[in-house]
């Protein structure tokens, strides 16, 4: 998965994402030297996507290992059946990582589980794909569901939310200083007609006046803060971290990638409070950033943050 809202590349362009050409996860070696990885261990990857950290992964387990991914995009678990059929210690659970304690659990793993891996954040196959509606930067259906099957659409959620009640979406989820404008000029718009592609959204939001920066496109923080209401994704990542805490073995350990501010802080105070606090289940072993090298190759992995935590020995889930 990668940072959101990066400017989205043609997938026809070099370097794309395509099955022939799979695209570089972010941070992957920093992931698995986080991760310290036994060659008999068992391991979670919570954020399937296109499956770059688990082959990676894998090819550093032995035969007795098991790695079992989770993921809510239908197209995920899809592309994941090749790797299912290719190695047999590979599992795919179709759902979101909120349940993942159930999922670890109804295996009879829980306490048993020596790696956690969570890619947060959209992944660059759903951005590159117009259709899904996570991009302005290509017009397309304003879905943004990481599930297209389950919940609400962002046009379906536009149609029908109070102004007040956008307006505090962007600003809670994006830190949009025009987020009244944008929410007024919004419902304005919706009552002429329905609001129902990303780019006219995107062009809504860059005719509305108001502060704003110019390093960024102008939509680039509601889409955001769009896209994490109608994921609830704020609301299952505590759920998530809970979960992959408990799931650890004593010395088990859980990385987290994050891609923007509201992410990582809920990551690093969750983390924190758990460590500090008077019954601790995790030691903190530090965070990194991508290389220079990374970052200059890959502009999506720019904002990326891996934070790893170590569950403690002697700790029952």
């Amino acid at each position: 998965m990668t940072a959101p809202f990066a400017h989205a590349p043609d997938p026809s362009a070099a370097g794309a994402t395509t099955p022939a050409t799979p695209h570089r996860p972010v941070m992957l070696d920093e992931v698995l030297q986080g991760l310290m990885p036994r060659a008999d261990g068992i391991y979670v990857d919570g954020t399937f996507g296109r499956g770059g950290h688990s082959r990676a992964l894998l090819a550093q387990l032995g035969a007795r290992a098991r790695l079992i991914a989770l993921d809510q995009d239908p197209e995920a678990v899809a592309y994941a059946q090749a790797l299912v059929q290719q190695d047999a210690r590979f599992s795919i659970i179709p759902c979101n990582f909120e349940a993942l304690g159930e999922v670890i659990a109804e295996q009879g793993l829980t306490g048993r589980i020596n790696g956690v891996m969570l890619d947060l954040g959209v992944s660059s196959p759903q951005l590159d794909q117009a259709a899904r509606g996570f991009s302005f930067s290509r017009d397309g259906p304003l879905d943004m569901r990481m599930n297209p099957q389950a919940g609400q659409s962002a046009a379906e959620w536009l149609a029908e939310a109070a102004e007040a009640e956008i307006a505090d979406v962007l600003w809670t989820y994006g830190d949009e200083r025009n987020s009244r404008r944008i929410a007024r000029r919004i419902v304005e718009t919706r009552a002429q007609e329905p609001i129902t592609r990303t780019a006219q959204l995107a062009a809504l939001i860059a005719a509305v006046p108001g502060p704003r920066s110019h390093k960024i496109h102008p939509a680039t923080r509601s889409f955001q803060a769009i896209r994490i209401f109608i994921n609830r994704e704020l609301d299952v990542l505590p759920l998530a971290l809970d979960a992959a805490i408990a799931v650890l073995a004593p010395q088990g350990r859980l990385a987290v990638i994050s891609f923007h501010s509201l992410e990582d802080r809920l990551v690093k105070r969750y983390l924190r409070d758990d460590a500090r606090s008077d019954a601790p289940r995790i030691r903190l072993c530090g965070k990194q950033f991508p290389s220079r090298e990374e970052s200059s190759a890959n502009p999506r992995a720019r904002s990326a943050v891996l934070r790893i935590a170590e569950r403690l020995p002697g700790v029952t889930p």
